[in-house]
């Protein structure tokens, strides 16, 4: 109100031509200057009848603690004579979107060392990084392609595991050890999982074949999906996601290899 009276006499005549005008045109006789509509509040103001786009909900709203990933019967048949049975789980900043456990032993007779280890990855959805699955299909895309970046690394298209998967198998050799390696690589919903799993006879001793390690790194990766899935209750599982409970009392078995795995064997527990 003060504005208005303010203004000098020739602006008050121009509003006065205004009002005598159609109604239809007086959005041009507005006391601003021609720019766009806005608010109260000086924003823009949003086009009648538009609407803002909608992402829908996350699949999952929530990780299982990592080292309960894995059934006892796989953990016992993977990694026999596991220092830590219950598995090492990693420090983690934010509990709910990442966790990591791993397990190693020299099994039976003290000559077969075992490395296992189950990295979880969640998403959220963001204004700022994209919907959740997008953000999980990226960090999917970019794990296949550093595992299959290894020298000397062959890599396979899964399937029955998850919404994707893949996996990146072959030797690596530290402090003079080889060791026959293999990693799975999965998204369900908005979670990537990522199992690596190392074997390496010592002392002479043969290595696990291909076939051995990447049937045991799918029979990991299956449970770890199915643990997601028992995790949220009333999510919609993804194909491969009920091989397992997840809860460490299952029999954890991978179930049909896919057949574009590197082999169909498996370890006995």
């Amino acid at each position: 109100m003060e504005r208005r009276r303010r203004r000098t006499a020739p602006r008050l005549a121009g509003l006065l031509v205004c009002a005598a005008v159609p109604a239809l045109l007086l959005a041009g006789c507005s006391s601003g200057s021609g720019g766009d509509a806005k608010g109260s509040d000086g924003a823009p103001s949003t086009a009648k009848g538009t609407t803002l786009p909608t992402v829908a909900p996350v699949r999952f709203a929530a990780l299982p603690a990592p080292c309960t990933t894995l059934a006892k019967s796989t953990v016992t048949a993977l990694v026999p004579k596991a220092k830590a049975p219950g598995g090492t789980q990693a420090q983690s900043s934010d509990v709910a979107t990442r966790g990591s456990c791993s397990w190693t032993g020299n099994g039976k007779d003290g000559y077969q060392y075992r490395w296992l280890s189950v990295t979880l990855q969640r998403y959220d959805n963001s204004t700022v990084l994209g919907s959740a699955e997008d953000q999980a299909k990226k960090r999917y895309a970019d794990e296949i392609g550093e595992a299959s970046a290894a020298k000397g690394f062959t890599t396979s298209v899964l399937t029955g595991i998850g919404d994707q998967a893949g996996s990146a198998s072959g030797k690596a050799t530290v402090a003079k050890i080889t060791s026959q390696n293999d990693t799975v690589v999965a998204r369900t919903g908005n979670v990537v999982v990522i199992v690596e799993y190392d074997g390496a006879g010592l002392i002479d001793k043969k290595n696990p074949t291909a076939t051995v390690v990447n049937s045991g790194a799918l029979r990991a990766a299956k449970d770890a999906v199915a643990s997601i899935a028992a995790a949220n209750p009333g999510s919609a599982a993804a194909p491969g996601g009920t091989g397992g409970t997840g809860s460490g009392t299952g029999d954890g078995k991978a179930g049909t290899p896919s057949s574009t795995a590197s082999g169909s064997g498996g370890l006995s527990g």
